[in-house]
């Protein structure tokens, strides 16, 4: 029996194998007996006291993969057989690099947990969006970056010439993505400046619409008339943007005008009239109503008042009533509005008396 477990199998007998695959077998269960005990002992006082910290971890931890138990646990045991200084040296360099690689997943696991419950905490807005999508991409980047100098560090690679070749090509990618880059740039201000959010109602140059979807590249627009308009985020900024959606009240002005004929007495009293159209409304804040002047043919009044919502069909639904209003009551005082006339003499060309009588013309030109 002894004689058989001092065959050699690989420069190594088969005891000797035997003896690392109890010492693999050993570290293995070890290590999923304290990863399953941790996140039953994390789970636990996380029922007790309930925070987001306790959250990440235990959605961290149960995201790690057996198989890494695996490999480490072979690395280890590996370790346990005479073998010569190369080999040692390799095995060291394969267990930096799991654990490098498992400490990075982890990280990257938990910055993306918490993006993901930072959008869900603010409705998918993500206070906005684009903000939290972009720290999610740099801080990942940052994690991988310094995990895999790391690991190139350890295993002897002079990573100061490594950084200053990576910064020489960054460079010449940038300049090739410069556009693209420009929009990543301009999502990020937009993400920190929030000069509108997705729902938001914005018009820009000749562009006006609602605000679906806030992109790295582009912004997507929802016209009135119906189809999406997708616009680059560095052009979009470019343009002076209107948000209505922010808009408290919405300032109108208008004018309306009356015949020559309305008696001094009623022009005075059409102020008033105009004020109680506009405070019988309870979404409406009058200001004034004055009569402006004489106008070529019409006395003109000018009004303004403020509608205390920022909706746009609230706006029409009361300057819609008070035109009704208004048009009730100078109905019932006779009054009659304005539009452009002309009246011509015609009393001094005989000719045109003669072809046109006098009642005629006095019916067709006025």
């Amino acid at each position: 029996m002894s004689s058989w477990l001092q065959y050699k199998f690989l420069s190594f007998t088969i005891n000797e194998w035997l003896y690392t695959l109890l010492i693999f077998m050993c570290t293995y269960l070890a290590l999923l007996i304290v990863w399953k005990f941790s996140i039953k002992r994390i789970s636990r006082f996380n029922l007790k006291n309930p925070t987001k910290l306790g959250d990440l971890i235990t959605e961290v931890m149960r995201s790690t993969n057996q198989f890494t138990f695996a490999l480490f646990s072979l690395l280890f045991a590996m370790h346990f057989l005479e073998l010569n200084t190369k080999w040692v040296t390799r095995l060291d360099y394969l267990s930096f690099l799991i654990i490098g690689i498992q400490i990075a997943v982890w990280l990257s696991k938990g910055i993306s947990l918490w993006a993901k419950a930072k959008v869900v905490a603010t409705d998918g807005s993500a206070e906005n969006a684009v903000l939290t999508t972009m720290l999610s991409w740099i801080f990942k980047t940052i994690v991988w970056s310094i995990a895999m100098l790391s690991i190139l560090a350890n295993m002897g690679v002079n990573i100061t010439a490594f950084v200053a070749s990576l910064g020489v090509g960054g460079v010449a990618v940038a300049l090739a993505v410069q556009n693209i880059l420009s929009d990543l740039f301009a999502s990020l201000a937009i993400g920190l400046d929030k000069p509108f959010v997705i729902g938001d109602f914005i018009i820009f140059g000749s562009v006006l619409g609602t605000v679906e979807r806030v992109g790295l590249k582009t912004t997507h627009i929802r016209s009135l008339s119906g189809e999406q308009i997708v616009c680059g985020n560095t052009e979009l900024l470019k343009n002076t943007i209107h948000n209505y959606k922010r808009m408290a009240e919405r300032r109108v002005v208008f004018e309306f005008r009356v015949t020559y004929d309305t008696k001094a007495d009623i022009v005075e009293k059409i102020p008033v009239i105009v004020k109680n159209a506009i405070t019988a409304e309870s979404k409406a804040r009058f200001d004034r109503a004055h009569f402006k002047g004489f106008g070529l043919s019409s006395l003109d009044f000018e009004v303004v008042y403020y509608v205390l919502d920022s909706s746009y069909n609230v706006y029409m639904d009361t300057q819609q009533s008070i035109n009704l209003y208004l048009m009730r009551e100078l109905e019932s005082m006779k009054v009659n509005f304005a539009f452009p006339t002309m009246t011509l003499d015609l009393s001094k060309n005989p000719h045109l008396n003669m072809l046109f009588p006098e009642s005629a013309i006095s019916n067709s030109l006025q």
